[in-house]
């Protein structure tokens, strides 16, 4: 029944809206194209967010970048590839006050490496990066985020065996 709601990126919006990890870290995705190119995220300002400083806690910095990429991934990618968070990293700029935000992009020109360099089933890992901003634009940290792209068995062309 959960696929029937991921069908869509809107449908997946929705369900991941609801999906525990996020629901109750404070997490949103506001928005997603449906051809699964963008997505802008916000991490509410509840008081369970925030840190003894009052500014946003860095695991929830950090948890919102999580899935982003992943989801965008798997959706563009259909169901012939694996696609998975590989690792991570996060620079802290300044203390996020407020609600904070994620707006992720992956272009043409990503997605056309990203299946070039997989085309013969080889593991490849694209790197991004995700700036999170507050209100006024002000940039509260930078996350790099590398995934793990790989097609299917199914979908890999065949070996050619070693001529000696």
């Amino acid at each position: 029944m959960l696929r029937r709601f991921c069908r869509t990126a809107n449908g997946l919006r929705r369900v991941m809206n609801l999906w525990p990890p996020l629901l109750f870290s404070g997490i949103q995705i506001m928005e997603m194209s449906e051809d699964y190119r963008y997505m802008k995220a916000r991490l509410r300002n509840w008081p369970l967010t925030r840190n003894l400083h009052g500014a946003q806690f860095g695991g929830s910095l950090f948890a919102m970048t999580d899935a982003a990429y992943s989801l965008m991934l798997n959706g563009l990618m259909s169901k012939k590839y694996y696609v998975w968070d590989k690792s991570s990293h996060i620079d802290f700029i300044k203390p996020g006050r407020g609600e904070v935000y994620i707006e992720c992009h992956i272009s043409s020109e990503q997605l056309a490496e990203i299946q070039e360099r997989t085309k013969e089933g080889e593991k490849f890992f694209p790197e991004f990066e995700v700036r999170i901003f507050d209100k006024s634009g002000e940039t509260v940290a930078i996350a790099k985020r590398v995934i793990y792209v790989r097609l299917k068995p199914s979908f890999r062309p065949p070996k050619v065996p070693a001529t000696e």
